[in-house]
This record gives C-alpha cells, structure tokens and sequence, in this order.
C-alpha cells in the first residue's frame, strides 16, 4: 500500500514540477516575439485490478504542447505579405508625390517662368535683354526637367539596391528555415515529441519570409515545412534551400531582375509572380510607377521640345533666316535583349506627339510575325513586316531577326534627361514671322488683308513673293506660288487663303484690279508675329490625342501619382488593420498572459506541497508497518 503511494506520490511530483517549469518558461518569454504558450498535457497512468476494483496509479505527464493554431498562424503570414508590399510601395510613391507636388521644385514654376520669358519676347522681340532672359529661363526648365529626371534615376538605382538586398535577406530566411526544418525532423524522432522552441523559431522565420515575399508553408509528416514563393517556385524543400538571384535584367541593363537560381540559370521572376512582401512592392513601384511617371516626364518634354521647335522654325530670327530648332528633342531608346542571336537592329521614330503614351513596348519575333507588346496593359498586336506606327511611334528593323529575338522600345524614357536648349546665339531667336502681307496702294476696293500665319512644318517655298490680283466676278488670281500659278479662284471675305505654307484672310470688298502681296518680312526685327504664336505653345492641346496641354499633362501626371499614393496609404492603413486582428487572434491562444500564468503557479505550487504530503503519510505508513514487525 504504502509503495504504491510514493509511485502515486512521485507521479504527483513530478507533474507539477513539470507545470511549474514550463509556467516559468512562459513567464521567462512573455515578451518574447513569436513565441507561443506552452502546457502540459496530463493523462492518468493505467488503472491496477484488485479485488476491491480498478486502483487508480496516478497521474503522468504525456507531453509539453503548444497553444497554437495553423489557421491562425497562416492568416498572420497572408496579412503580413499584403502589408509590406503596400507599405513599401507607398514609401516610394510618396517620394515621388513630395518631388512633383512641391510647389518649387516641381515642374510647373520653371515652365511658367519660361513663358513669361516669351511674353516678354513678344513685347520686346528685338531688345537683347529680352532674348536674353528667355534663354535663361529656357536654360532654367531644360535643369529642371534633368533633374526630376535624375532624381527619378537615382529612386531607380535606389529600388535596384533594395532588390538586391531583399533578395538577400529571402535567402537568408530560406537557409535559417531548411536548417531547422533538419534540427525539428531529428528531434521529432526522439518519442514524437514536439521541439516547441525550434517550432516558434521556424514559424518566427517564415513570417519575416512572408515580410519580404509571399511563401507559403506545406507542413510534411516528418515535422519539416516546404516553403513555396507566389509563382508556385520552391523555396525550401525539406532541408535544401532554394537560392534567389539579383541580376541585371537581360532586356535593360538598368534594372535588376529576381528569379530563381537553378543548374540551367536563372528562372526569372515578373512582379505578379512575387505576389506580396517588400520586394514585390519594390519590383511594382519600379516597374509600374517609376517608370509611368519617367516616361510621362519625358513626354511632357517631349512635348515641349517639338511644339515649341516646330513654330519657332516657322519664324525668321534676326539674321533674317528661318528658326531652327530651339530645344534638344530626344529620341526614342530601343534596347535590344542580351539573349538575341539574330543580326537584327530595331529603331523607332515619333510619328505622332498626340498620339504618344506613357507605356513602353516590346518588339518581339516569332519567326515569321512580329509582336508588338504595349506593357502598361500588355495588349498585343501582331504584325507581318516592319514597319509600323503604333500608339504615334514607328517601329522599324533592319537586318535579319532570329526567332525569339526581342527588343524594348522607350519612345519617352529619355525626353526629359536630355532635354536641353540648343539656341546659344540671340540673334538666332526667332522672334518675327518669316512673310509679311501688304495692300497695293492703288487698290480702290474695301478688301483689308490680315496678318498671315505659316503652317507648320514651314514649307520650302514659304519666303517667295506671292501676289493676289482680283478680278471681276469675285475672282482673284495667284501669282509666285511653288505648286503653280493658279487663277480664277473663287473669293470669300474673311475666308483662308493658304499657298506656300501660309495662311491668310481679306476681309471687305476688294474691287476688279485690286492687289496684295505675301512677301518676306525683310528687315522684320522688331516684328512679334512669331513671338506671339510662341506663346500660344503654353496652351496649345499637343498631347493625349489632342485633349491636353502640356500644363495638362503635368497636372495629370501629378494627379495620377498623387492619386496612387493616396490609394497605397489607403490599403496600408486597411491592410494594418487585419494583421492586428490577425495578430490578437494569434496572440489570444498562444500569447503568455502573466495573470493566468501567476495563478497556474500558486496551482502547480499547491499541487507539489499535496504530492509530497501524500509522500509523508506514506513514509509514516511504511514506518508503522516496520514498526509491527519489529
């Protein structure tokens, strides 16, 4: 009897020392991050038959389990994933919101300042100070666009580094958790029993994985966890780890690309294939915004750069020559894949300012067609032969492609990086227009002419005289045009009259014999006529099919940066709020809560001082037996 009380006794025992060892190491790790609520599970030892029935033979403790949910723990990782590619990509976004939105260092100052400079021009188009301080401004707008520019270049390099040290740190985690999934299948071994700590720690790990990328985690019978990133790729697999690769993307040498290291090279990762976590807000602040608001940047100097140098050519500077061109106007730049093996050479031209967008596009060769990839929305058309006009950018080749030859075409990646002004010579602004009208003195009729305007592009034959010479019946003649010398032409007051690349109107009444000349503006140095059309390119509807000014294009750009940042702030804010729900539903089953901990130790506490009075009665009860024998 006694004998079996002290196996009873010391069951007892160790039991609660058991509970009290691992409420203390609950209590030792209340502010331990990821950790979860240990307990032990108690079960009855098996039952001993006497005649007096089945004898209880205590208490023993089955195994030390954690508090802890799958389900739970999964909604944490998802949250968690979500959360830092929001967060990420509106760290980013609101820089470029600050650069653009600041009232002056933007854009709209600088553009605003230069066209006062034409108004000044205009009013003074021969005075040397005037010249001057449009030059100066221009000078101004042409540093102001390269250095939003390189700003949007150095966030360029800046996203390539946090790439690259993401990439880094996922295999960092993904080695840390293949060594532990190897450390828990040994101790899962030993008796089956949990290693709960290294279990914490692995599950800690994979939530800094989802932090940085979206990774779920396939739990396998020998206790380890396959790890599998958002594209489906492995990351972990049992005790191997995958290893992730920062290279320089094979169709732009500026960007860094992230794909999988395997034995036949890299699997290249696309930004939806991440799915969550800091790099994928990285690679979609990169490849979407960053490069949206280059590319919008570099149409709005675009813009500027041939509207502006278009009219300008259609004015006659001080030296009595027509304009030339006033801004740099950049090209668009074409890339061509680093895995091409065919001889071909792709080019690209802007045929149309209005008909320009903000996207990139990839040329890719088949063997037989071409497609044409426009990547803000990836719509593909298919094409025969080269060349042809896309979205206002013409697509050319020359030499033979290979089938499965790409290339990238940025038709305005670089119009604000080398946007610069080319007018170094005053006298070379061109102020005046090149024709100028006159009424013959002997003209008897009410016909007044008006100033002409020149069409652009200017024709060849814009500066030779032209002369019109009414005739009876509403009629007039034409005389000194390049096409011919037309006659008999019907006569409408106030209505267009173009020959030579101008364009002019008579109002009134001219009378039989009556005459006026279109003629070059010699000696025009004090004349504003081409100032004035100048200033119009401010307001003039050059891009987005015609519908937006360039101050338009600007706002728009704004707007729409402004706009995603407000919607990134939106989903971070909303997004926070799950993973705090998630977190506190974790945290309400496995976190360590000291009150409930406290009273399990004055429990255990208790339950030891009764296991060792049962060991007592018994020690008394075997002394008395000893006793009788004696």
């Amino acid at each position: 009897m006694a004998s079996a009380l002290f196996g009873i006794a010391t069951g007892a025992l160790n039991a609660a020392r058991s509970g009290l060892q691992t409420t203390s190491h609950n209590i030792s790790n209340a502010n331990t991050a990821g950790y979860s609520r240990q307990g032990i599970v108690q079960s009855t030892n098996a039952s001993l038959f006497t005649g007096a029935g089945f004898m209880g033979q205590g208490v023993n403790v089955s195994t030390v389990q954690r508090q802890y949910s799958g389900f739970l723990e999964s909604q944490v990782q998802t949250s968690q994933t979500r959360l830092s590619r929001f967060e990420t990509w509106h760290g980013q976004m609101a820089q470029i919101d600050d650069l653009l939105a600041d009232p002056t260092a933007g854009l709209t100052p600088a553009m605003n300042d230069f066209f006062a400079g034409v108004q000044t021009l205009s009013q003074h188009p021969a005075d040397t100070a005037a010249r001057q301080s449009l030059v100066s401004s221009a000078s101004a707008l042409a540093a102001r666009f390269q250095s939003l520019d390189n700003r949007f270049s150095r966030m360029l390099q800046d996203s390539n580094g946090r790439i690259g040290a993401s990439v880094d740190a996922i295999n960092g985690y993904t080695s840390q958790i293949a060594e532990l999934n190897d450390r828990i299948r040994l101790a899962s071994s030993n008796d089956l029993q949990p290693p709960n700590d290294l279990l914490d720690e692995r599950d800690r790990l994979i939530r800094g994985l989802n932090g940085e990328i979206e990774a779920s985690a396939v739990p396998q019978s020998d206790g380890s966890v396959n790890i599998f990133f958002g594209n489906g790729q492995p990351g972990v697999v049992g005790s191997k780890a995958f290893t992730l690769a920062a290279t320089r993307d094979p169709a732009n040498p500026e960007t860094t690309t992230v794909g999988l290291q395997t034995a036949g090279g890299v699997v290249q990762f696309r930004a939806a294939d991440v799915g969550g976590g800091n790099l994928a807000g990285l690679m979609a602040f990169r490849d979407v915004s960053l490069n949206q608001a280059t590319n919008a940047l570099g149409r709005i100097a675009l813009g500027l750069a041939q509207t502006f140098n278009d009219q300008h050519a259609a004015g006659m500077d001080l030296t009595g020559a027509l304009g030339g061109a006033f801004f740099n106007a950049a090209q668009p730049q074409v890339l061509s894949y680093s895995s091409n093996t065919g001889g071909a050479t792709m080019a690209a031209s802007i045929a149309s300012l209005s008909a320009l967008t903000d996207s990139d596009y990839r040329v890719a060769f088949d063997g037989t067609n071409y497609r044409i990839t426009r990547m803000s929305d990836n719509s593909v058309q298919t094409f025969a032969t080269l060349p042809q006009t896309l979205d206002g950018v013409t697509f050319s080749i020359a030499g033979a492609p290979a089938a499965g030859d790409s290339f990238l075409v940025q038709p305005t990646r670089n119009g604000a990086r080398e946007f610069g002004v080319l007018i170094s010579d005053l006298n070379r602004i061109a102020a005046a227009s090149p024709v100028r009208s006159a009424s013959a003195r002997a003209n008897i009729g009410s016909g007044v002419i008006g100033a002409p305007t020149v069409s652009l592009p200017p024709d060849s034959n814009l500066t030779q005289t032209v002369t019109l010479t009414f005739n009876a019946g509403g009629t007039f003649d034409v005389t000194g045009t390049g096409t011919g010398n037309p006659t008999g032409v019907a006569f409408t007051a106030g209505g267009a009259i173009s020959y030579n690349g101008w364009t002019v109107r008579i109002d009134g009444t001219p009378q039989p014999g009556d005459s006026f000349t279109i003629s070059l503006n010699s000696g025009g140095s004090g004349d504003n006529g081409n100032a004035l059309q100048l200033g119009k390119v401010q307001t003039l509807k050059s891009l987005m099919g015609g519908s937006a000014t360039l101050g338009d294009g600007y706002a728009t750009l704004v707007s729409g940066v402004g706009n995603k940042t407000r919607e990134l702030a939106a989903g971070a804010a909303s997004q926070l709020m799950l993973v705090d729900n998630a977190v506190a539903a974790r945290e309400s089953l496995s976190g360590v809560n000291l009150d409930e901990e406290a009273a399990n130790l004055l429990r255990y506490q208790q339950a030891y001082q009764a296991a060792g009075r049962v060991i007592q009665i018994a020690d008394e009860m075997f002394s008395t037996i000893l006793s009788i024998g004696a």
